[in-house]
């Protein structure tokens, strides 16, 4: 939305790898000092100041440095968070079963990951086709727009580019609905990607042992894989 080319899209998203490299040593030395549940809230917060900078602040021709932010914010919370997620695994089971648990780690964070991205793919584009199919409805030439054009703009953005560049008389309005659509349905992705961090963040409040049931939870598990 921000006209970016493909090479400054890639460079766009480099806070978020600088980020997440400083802050992984540091998510090492606070999960020893502690604990892994404070650690993983910690990462949370970044996520969650990461997906709110998002949701309030990336706007069409917002300026590269809150682009910037939301990416860093992000890159300190995925590497806060990284290593007391996967030290609560491996940790927690024999040294003959460390391969298995980080298997199992890898395999989490792939199909988490990979389940999130589709739910807010698919948010995106249900408040995106919607937001268009608004757009058309009260469009004052709405009878001369066929039921294939609509579905063609309402399919993505990148099917709005190809309607307007075959209607050229058209495109401006096109072009700045499809944008406008586009906005909105990035609010959905963005709100429900708060949500999901609140609630991971409830649960690890809730639910994660506290530093000193920790550590010995993991002294057990050292002394029963010593024997």
């Amino acid at each position: 939305m921000l006209g970016y080319t493909p090479l400054r899209d890639g460079l766009a998203i480099l806070p978020a790898a600088v980020c997440m490299v400083a802050f992984a040593p540091l998510s090492a030395r606070l999960t020893h000092a502690r604990g892994s549940g404070f650690t993983l809230l910690s990462g949370y917060v970044f996520c969650l100041l990461s997906f709110l900078t998002m949701l309030l602040l990336w706007k069409q021709g917002s300026p590269y440095w809150v682009v910037g932010l939301a990416f860093a914010f992000l890159g300190a919370g995925v590497g806060l968070a990284g290593t007391p997620a996967s030290h609560s695994l491996t940790g927690s089971v024999p040294t003959r079963r460390a391969g298995m648990a980080s298997g199992t780690a890898d395999l989490q964070r792939d199909l988490g990951g990979a389940i999130m991205q589709s739910i807010l793919g698919a948010l995106l584009t249900a408040g995106y086709a919607r937001a268009i199919a608004g757009s058309v409805a009260s469009a004052p030439d709405r009878s001369k727009i066929t039921s294939s054009v609509q579905n063609q703009l309402e399919k993505s953005f990148a099917g709005a580019q190809e309607v307007a560049q075959r209607y050229p008389q058209y495109a401006g309005k096109i072009t700045a609905a499809a944008r406008s659509a586009f906005l909105a349905g990035d609010q959905w992705a963005y709100a429900a990607a708060i949500l999901g961090v609140l609630l991971g963040a409830a649960l690890v409040f809730l639910m994660f042992p506290r530093q000193d049931a920790e550590e010995a939870l993991l002294a057990r598990y050292h002394a029963e894989d010593s024997r």
